[in-house]
């Protein structure tokens, strides 16, 4: 049985893969299994896979015949990983040469049953820039909980925010065993997931040193229209109460509703004016509008007042507490050239 499980999904990758894959193969930590999810690829990724395994018999391909979007992806890696430990991967990224050696040797220690690391954003432009998850330490229970869980359950406005990156940590299998832990959804997973994990965690080691590479991509997922956006974040909100509820979590973040609903919202706005939709401005506008009517949002926004926010998100939320939605719209107009 490996030590690490590195689940990789795999959709229309076949410029990255390689080098994704290479990056593991490379590592200082050389007991791994590396677990590769075609999710119902068109362009060649499906063949490289193939290839790939071929060359090391750590490598394991799953085909998917259908595209079902990443969490599904992940979940079939999760279904036959077999390491004590487990690690995400995204296919278009890349580990430091000492990646899981150092979180690894972290996580023994310090007894715990999680390691973190930073990671290195990856720019068009060729910068790089560090962002750390926490400072470097060993965090408890009760210090994982005031860290993680409460700042993804209702921390969602002032910067920075806390990401909900799921490819900086090792995680314990035995928790996921435990609690039958898998995603669900395209859109916001990583935070859900991340919440009910840390609820259950009892010790986490940090280390500030830059592991994972992380291209910021703009063709990704998080970039483009989707048209079902309220459905999506309606279930989200869904499931988050769910977990407030299960764990007890209200009393540490009382406004995590109005929280999580004005960040919510705000992304809706931006997903409103992004490129892809093929609704007219006005009708951009009527739909915004009847989002800020709908109860849940109508409290948050009579409720709560955003702060600490960027600029842009800032004046945002202005112009709707306001009701200024046609000037909302161009501000949108003006900013994605609509």
């Amino acid at each position: 049985m490996p030590k690490i499980s590195v689940i990789v999904p795999v959709y229309q990758a076949e410029k990255f893969l390689r080098d994704c894959v290479e990056s593991v193969r490379q590592q200082t930590f050389s007991d791994w299994e590396l677990l590769l999810v075609d999710d119902g690829c068109t362009d060649g990724s499906p063949v490289i896979c193939d290839e790939l395994a071929q060359t090391d018999d750590r490598i394991r391909v799953f085909h998917k015949e259908k595209n079902s979007g990443v969490s599904e992806t992940r979940n079939v890696g999760l279904d036959h990983a077999r390491g004590t430990c487990i690690a995400f991967l995204d296919s278009d990224d890349r580990y430091e040469p000492r990646c899981l050696e150092t979180l690894w040797d972290l996580r023994e220690r310090a007894g715990a049953d999680t390691a973190a690391c930073a990671h290195l954003n990856l720019w068009a432009d060729g910068s790089e820039t560090p962002e750390p998850v926490l400072p470097a330490g060993v965090y408890d229970a009760d210090a994982i909980r005031e860290k993680i869980v409460c700042p993804l359950l209702g921390d969602r406005l002032a910067q920075p925010v806390f990401n909900g990156f799921i490819w900086r940590y090792l995680f314990s299998a035995e928790i996921f065993d435990k609690l039958h832990l898998r995603y669900e959804g395209a859109y916001l997973e990583d935070e859900l997931f991340l919440m009910e994990y840390f609820c259950n965690a009892r010790r986490l080691a940090v280390t500030e040193e830059p592991l994972y590479r992380y291209l910021q991509n703009p063709a990704s997922a998080t970039h483009k229209y989707m048209k079902d956006f309220q459905q999506v974040f309606g279930r989200f909100m869904e499931r988050k109460e769910d977990l407030a509820a299960r764990y007890d979590l209200t009393p540490d973040r009382p406004q995590w509703r109005e929280n999580s609903n004005w960040a919510g919202l705000l992304i809706a706005i931006g997903n409103e004016y992004a490129p892809g939709n093929p609704k007219t401005l006005r009708q951009r506008q009527e739909t915004i509008r009847a989002l800020c009517a709908r109860p849940d949002m109508a409290h948050a926004i009579q409720t709560l007042t955003p702060a600490g926010m960027s600029r842009n998100k800032q004046l945002a939320a202005r112009l709707v507490r306001g009701g200024h939605f046609w000037l909302l719209s161009q501000l949108y107009r003006i900013k994605n050239r609509i």
